[in-house]
C-alpha cells in the first residue's frame, strides 16, 4: 500500500464498478428519452409512455470511424498548429511540465473547416451528426473504455508519478480515479488534450447541428436556439482561450487520467451537456424580448462570477507577487504557500462554482419549464458541484491540516456566501 492515505470516492472499489456500469446507460437513457422520435411525456398529466428501441441504431461502424477520426484530427492539430509553452505547477518531485497552448487556435480552425463544409452540402453534414448521435455516443464510450486501459497498462509499466486518488493498489478502483497524474507520448500530454478538446469542442459542434436539425424541421432557428448555443459555445470558447487556467485545477494537480476523466470527457460531455440544444431541435418555444433580457442577465451575472474568481485564483497561482494583486489578502500556511481571504475568494471557499452553476441555468431557461428533460443539466450539475466541492475540501485539509481548519474560520462558505 502506498505510503499517502486517501479516502475512497464515489463508493469506493463497489460503488466505482456501479459508476462505471450506470454511466453509459444513464447517456443512452438521456438519449432515448428526448430525441426525434420520442419525447418523454410530463409523468403527472400523462400516462408514462416508453420509447420503442426498435426504432434506434446503437451502433454503426460508420459513425465509430467518425468519432474516431475525429479525436486523430484535433491530435493532428495539436501537433501541427504553433502555440505558446507554458509550465505547470510544480510536482511531487520538484519538476515541472511543459503544455503546448493551442487549443484555440484549433477551435478556429475546425470553425473555419466546419463552416466551408456546410456552406458546400447546404448543412447536410451537421443533420447527420444529429441523425445519428446515439451511435456516436456509442462510439465514445467504447473509445473512452479503450483509452482507460490503455492509460492504466501504460501506467503500471512505466516508473512516473501516480496520482495519489488513484494509486491505493486496488486494480479496478485505480483504473477508474486514473493511476497516472500525467501521462504523456513525448511531450503530447493525454489530460490535458482529451479534458479541453475532442469532448469540449465536439459539444459545440453538436450544438450546432442541433440548430441545423431544427432548421430542417421547421424552416428557422428559434431564437431560444441560438440563445443556447450561444451561451454554450462562449462557454467552450473561454475555456480554450484561457487554457492556461486549467493547469491549477484539481482534474490536472490532483486526478490521475483513468476512466472517470476519459469518460466525462469524451462521452459525458458532447452528449449530455447539449441537452438543451436538442430538445429545442424538436420542440418550438417562443421567447418575448423581456425573457430573452431576463436569461441574458443571468448568463452575464454567472459568466462574471465564474471568469472572475478562476482568473484571479489562476493569476495569484501563477504569480502572487503581481502588483495587479497586491490589493488583495492572503493567508499564509506551513506548507509556504498561500490562500486567497479577500476578493472572489474572500465570498467562499468555491465562488467560480456558483458563477459556474448560475451560467447553467441560462442555458435551460430558453427551454421553458415545460418539460423536466432540458433542466437535467441543471440539477446533475448542482449535485456534480457539491460532491466536486466535498472532493476538494477533503483533498484540502488533507493538504494544509489545521491551516485550512482556520482559513474555514475566515472563509466560512461553501459555495453560496451567506448560504451554504
Amino acid at each position: 500500500m502506498p505510503e499517502h492515505q486517501h479516502q475512497f470516492e464515489f463508493g469506493g472499489p463497489v460503488g466505482c464498478i456501479g459508476v462505471m456500469a450506470g454511466l453509459p446507460i444513464g447517456i443512452w437513457a438521456l438519449y432515448l428519452l428526448c430525441n426525434q422520435h420520442f419525447m418523454l411525456a410530463n409523468p403527472i398529466t400523462s400516462p408514462l409512455e416508453l420509447p420503442d428501441l426498435t426504432k434506434y441504431s446503437f451502433y454503426s461502424h460508420e459513425a465509430m470511424a467518425v468519432f474516431t477520426g475525429w479525436n486523430l484530427v484535433l491530435a493532428l492539430l495539436w501537433v501541427v498548429v504553433p502555440g505558446q509553452w507554458v509550465n505547470g505547477t510544480q510536482l511531487s518531485d520538484g519538476s515541472r511540465l511543459r503544455y503546448k497552448m493551442n487549443g484555440f487556435s484549433s477551435f478556429v480552425i475546425v470553425t473555419l473547416i466546419l463552416i466551408l463544409a456546410t456552406c458546400v452540402d447546404k448543412g447536410a453534414g451537421l443533420v447527420w451528426l444529429h441523425d445519428h448521435q446515439l451511435e456516436l455516443a456509442t462510439s465514445s464510450v467504447i473509445f473512452s473504455a479503450l483509452l482507460s486501459v490503455y492509460l492504466y497498462v501504460t501506467a503500471c509499466c512505466k516508473d512516473t508519478i501516480k496520482a495519489g486518488p488513484g494509486d491505493l493498489g486496488i486494480r479496478h478502483y485505480d483504473f477508474f480515479m486514473g493511476h497516472e497524474l500525467n501521462p504523456r507520448i513525448g511531450e503530447f500530454d493525454l489530460k490535458t488534450f482529451f479534458e479541453l478538446r475532442p469532448g469540449l469542442i465536439g459539444w459545440a459542434v453538436l450544438n450546432a447541428a442541433m440548430a441545423a436539425k431544427e432548421w430542417d424541421n421547421f424552416g428557422s432557428v428559434s431564437s431560444a436556439m441560438v440563445l443556447v448555443n450561444c451561451f454554450q459555445l462562449t462557454y467552450v470558447v473561454d475555456a480554450l482561450w484561457n487554457e492556461a487556467s486549467i493547469l491549477t485545477t484539481m482534474d490536472i494537480t490532483t486526478d490521475g487520467f483513468g476512466f472517470m476523466l476519459a469518460f466525462g470527457d469524451l462521452a459525458w460531455v458532447p452528449f449530455t451537456y447539449g441537452m438543451q440544444a436538442r430538445y429545442l431541435a424538436h420542440t418550438q418555444v417562443q421567447l418575448s424580448s423581456v425573457h430573452i433580457f431576463a436569461i441574458l442577465a443571468v448568463k452575464l451575472l454567472g459568466f462574471t462570477i465564474f471568469r472572475g474568481a478562476n482568473a484571479q485564483k489562476n493569476s495569484f497561482r501563477t504569480n502572487p507577487n503581481d502588483p495587479a494583486l497586491a490589493h488583495l489578502k492572503a493567508m499564509p500556511t506551513e506548507r509556504g504557500t498561500k490562500l486567497l481571504i479577500s476578493g472572489w475568494w474572500g465570498m467562499s471557499r468555491h465562488i467560480n462554482y456558483l458563477g459556474d452553476w448560475t451560467m447553467s441555468i441560462s442555458w435551460s431557461l430558453p427551454c421553458g419549464f415545460g418539460h423536466v428533460v432540458p433542466w437535467f443539466y441543471v440539477i446533475y450539475f448542482a449535485v456534480l458541484l457539491v460532491h466536486r466541492e466535498s472532493r476538494d475540501e477533503a483533498c484540502c485539509r488533507m493538504k494544509y491540516g489545521k491551516d485550512w481548519d482556520k482559513y474555514c474560520a475566515i472563509v466560512p462558505y461553501h459555495i453560496i456566501p451567506y448560504v451554504y
